[in-house]
């Protein structure tokens, strides 16, 4: 069966990624920070691999994706889903220390990730694979008091525009997903009211997080002459288009 490693995998999108993934028979690298969050993730699937790592350290990484590919012997798919917030504030209140930890895991983490994906994908016989980001739909527009968050999705386009031509020689896909409102624990603020760009408190719609697992389950079984560059997955109602 083929490969995929999920960054972020412990809770969230990338949870339920990965238990899409798990039982569909893929050889599934659980890699978060959290031991026991993965432990418990992983149950008694065999096809589970626990890789407990920080995406913000390039060696950490680079051990990680090395003791993948040695236990499922190639790395065909990597979801790069490792991503973080912060409490919403204008850039003059926003620290410094907020500003890097949001860039170190949003930008600097996907970009190890990357990295490591694709020298193993090029290196790997048969050569190629697949890499997927994971944006935001605030990678094209976006919210009020998020500028980290909104400048590092907004860099996520631009990485996966960079892999995608650079990867064309070694077979190696990327395509990015850009997400609204799958209902986690991230979400929940905005069923109870979220600031709108009209500075208005609202409740926004979600959708279910599984939809996001399914998409990514469709872009990752893709063959690799074909690609998905780009793909928004949203709560049907939820205040996008028209946004502003």
């Amino acid at each position: 069966m083929p490969s995929i490693l999920i960054t972020g995998a412990s809770s969230g999108i990338g949870r339920a990624t990965a238990l899409r993934f798990l039982e569909e028979g893929w050889t599934v690298g659980l890699l978060a920070r959290r031991e026991d969050k993965l432990v418990e993730l992983a149950g008694d699937h065999a096809n589970a691999r626990i890789i407990v790592c920080d995406v913000t350290d390039f060696e950490e990484v680079d051990r990680a994706f090395d003791w993948f590919a040695g236990e499922a012997g190639r790395i065909d798919v990597l979801f790069n889903n490792a991503g973080r917030g912060a409490m919403p504030a204008t850039i003059d209140e926003m620290s410094p220390e907020t500003w890097l930890s949001v860039v170190n895991v949003n930008l600097n983490g996907m970009f190890w990730c990357a990295r490591a994906a694709f020298r193993h994908m090029r290196a790997q016989s048969p050569q190629g694979g697949r890499i997927i980001n994971n944006g935001s739909i605030s990678a094209t527009t976006p919210r009020p008091g998020a500028t980290p968050y909104n400048a590092t999705k907004h860099a996520i386009t631009g990485l996966t525009k960079s892999l995608a031509l650079d990867g064309r020689p070694f077979t190696i896909a990327c395509g990015q997903i850009d997400i609204g409102n799958a209902a986690t624990d991230m979400t929940v603020r905005m069923a109870k009211g979220i600031t709108q760009a009209d500075g208005s408190v609202k409740s926004e719609p979600t959708m279910d997080v599984q939809e996001v697992a399914n998409a990514v389950m469709h872009m990752a079984n893709l063959p690799l002459e074909a690609n998905i560059l780009s793909m928004t997955v949203m709560a049907t109602n939820m205040p996008f288009v028209g946004r502003g």
